[in-house]
Order: C-alpha cells, then sequence, then structure tokens
C-alpha cells in the first residue's frame, strides 16, 4: 500500500453521507466497471483514503468514501491528499455529495439543492496544495456541472429539486447551535454541511471544475422543529441508490474537453515570487 501508481483519469465522483451507506457505485448501476479498487497512494501529507477506479462507458472515474476523512487524519489534511491525487490524475471534472441541515426554513428532508455559492465558517480555509495560484471564487460552481446535476435530480426525485443556493460550511462533527444558525440564516445561507470547503477551492487550485448536490436530511437546529434520528437513520439508508443516480448520470453526460463554463479563467498565477 502506498506506493500505488496513480491511474489517469478525467472524472471524479467524491462520496460523501448520502451514498456511504452503500457500494458505489456497483449497487447503483449494473453497467459501470470497477476497474481497481481499494487504492490508496502516497502524498505529501501522508498515506492517502483508498481510492477506486471505475469505468462509466468510455469514462474513467476516480471516487471515495467520506471525502477522505477518517479517525487520525485531520480533514485539511485528508482534502489535500484527495485532490493531490485528483492532480496527479488529470481529473478535470469533479462532482461532489452529500447531507445537510436546512436554514431556509422552506426546505424540508428529503429535498434536493444543488448549491450555487457558500459561506466559510470553517477553520480550514488556508488549505493549499502548493499556493502557485491566485483563486477567484466569484463562480464557486461549475455552471455546466451543475446544470447537469439539476436535470438528472429533476428526472429521478421524488421530490423537490432547488437549482440554486448558498452552502455554510462549518467544521463540525457537532450540529450548530440555534445561535449559530440563526446568524449564518441572517447572512444568506440555505444550508449547512461540512465539505464544500475546503473542496471548492482545491478543485480551482488544481484547474478542476466542480459541483455537488446535496440532500437536506434534517433541519437546522431552531428551525421549523426539532429533526429525529429516526428520519435521520431512515434518509442514510433509503436515499443512497436516489443520489447515487443522480450523480453517476450527471457523469455520464459530462464532457471533460468542454471549457465554456470559463471555470479554468478563475484560477491565475500568483504575484507573489
Amino acid at each position: 500500500m502506498g506506493a500505488v501508481k496513480i491511474p489517469s483519469s478525467s472524472y471524479a465522483i467524491i462520496g460523501g453521507s448520502s451514498t456511504y451507506s452503500i457500494n458505489f457505485p456497483e449497487d447503483i448501476n449494473r453497467y459501470v466497471k470497477v476497474l481497481e479498487k481499494d487504492l490508496v497512494f502516497n502524498t505529501p501529507w501522508g498515506e492517502s483514503p483508498p481510492f477506486k477506479l471505475f469505468a462509466l462507458g468510455d469514462k474513467r472515474v476516480l471516487t471515495l468514501k467520506m471525502h477522505g476523512w477518517r479517525p487520525g487524519v485531520a480533514r485539511a489534511d485528508a482534502s489535500r491528499q484527495v485532490f493531490w491525487v485528483f492532480k496527479q490524475a488529470g481529473v478535470k471534472k469533479i462532482i461532489a455529495e452529500g447531507g445537510v441541515g436546512s436554514i431556509n426554513h422552506l426546505l424540508k428532508p428529503r429535498d434536493l439543492l444543488v448549491a450555487t455559492d457558500y459561506l466559510d465558517f470553517s477553520m480550514r480555509k488556508d488549505v493549499s496544495l502548493d499556493g502557485a495560484y491566485l483563486l477567484t471564487m466569484r463562480q464557486p460552481v461549475c455552471p455546466l456541472l451543475r446544470d447537469k446535476l439539476v436535470v438528472a435530480a429533476e428526472n429521478h426525485s421524488v421530490g423537490r429539486v432547488f437549482d440554486r443556493g448558498v452552502y455554510a460550511v462549518t467544521d463540525g462533527r457537532h450540529f450548530e447551535s440555534e445561535a449559530e444558525v440563526q446568524m449564518m440564516s441572517r447572512m444568506g445561507a440555505d444550508i449547512v454541511g461540512q465539505s464544500m470547503c475546503p473542496e471548492v477551492y482545491l478543485a480551482r487550485e488544481i484547474g478542476a471544475c466542480y459541483a455537488r448536490i446535496d440532500m437536506v436530511v434534517n433541519y437546522a437546529e431552531g428551525v421549523v422543529q426539532q429533526w429525529e434520528h429516526r428520519e435521520l437513520k431512515d434518509i442514510f439508508y433509503n436515499e443512497a441508490e436516489r443520489i447515487g443516480t443522480i450523480v453517476l448520470e450527471a457523469i455520464a453526460e459530462a464532457d471533460e474537453d468542454d471549457w465554456s463554463c470559463g471555470c479554468r479563467e478563475l484560477r491565475k498565477e500568483t504575484l507573489l515570487k
């Protein structure tokens, strides 16, 4: 382990809590072909989490579970490991998924939201691979990948799909207090979770497009009603196939050579050399 050569791949899926309960992607799509699994690589920040490489039609896709987070590894380092591997593999398009709490009182459990912006309240803001670029975040989410996710979500959702929204990022792993939720609501947040940052920064740093889809799994503290562990568990185990199907369909429709989104133009070489 750790001495494995990093395979080439133009696409990547970052698995979160919404597909954690299944064997992704094999449990979703019988047409996918797993090429390699349990791939662990040496990185400048230690051994990476295990990756899986699979074929979806003529596309090669790298995927991993739960954002690379695991016990004993700082989340900042886990993110660096993941995106360093993506950079070496030549990844161009990244889709992430997860479960979030609803801050906007109009959102309810099982709603799907494709975020278009973020508020970063995490303590992991200064996470980079080499600091060689100025990163412009006026368009943090790729509009092309976002559109693919929205279409796929509308094809497969039995509930509501929201094609925009603001994702508030906190460190967790505890849920936020009512006062914190009220603060984030006043600042314009719709949902709260733990993974969009620093992923969105690191994707821009390696010159890749990034988009994500999140399922509302609970009301944030003080919103509408107290969340129930029973419902959280039901969503965790019974909605994974839906999210996995949406993500795979979006990847199948994505085009690695389409840069009309302008994402790459938002990465500039730093002047501080």
